[in-house]
């Protein structure tokens, strides 16, 4: 096994015992309840439009409403 650097060490991306970088449910978010971001907006109408479901976008979603709209229509828009 190669030898990490100090930096490597200390970087919670790529230490398997940091779990705070774990993928979580957006149910659980701390700011999920916030009004989503511009960049979710953009692409929720984007995929909303690819998948043929116009009415998927909604301007008054939560970050975390968006980010679960998004990963539905990303997998029915072929997306996976």
């Amino acid at each position: 096994m190669a030898k990490q650097t100090t930096t490597e060490a200390q970087n919670p991306k790529i230490d398997p015992k940091d779990s705070s970088n774990q993928i979580k449910d957006p149910d659980q978010w701390t700011t999920g309840g916030e009004p989503m971001t511009g960049a979710q907006a953009s692409y929720l109408k984007t995929l909303s439009e690819e998948a043929k479901e116009p009415d998927a976008f909604n301007d008054d979603l939560d970050k975390a409403e968006a980010s679960k709209r998004i990963d539905a229509l990303r997998h029915k828009a072929g997306h996976a």
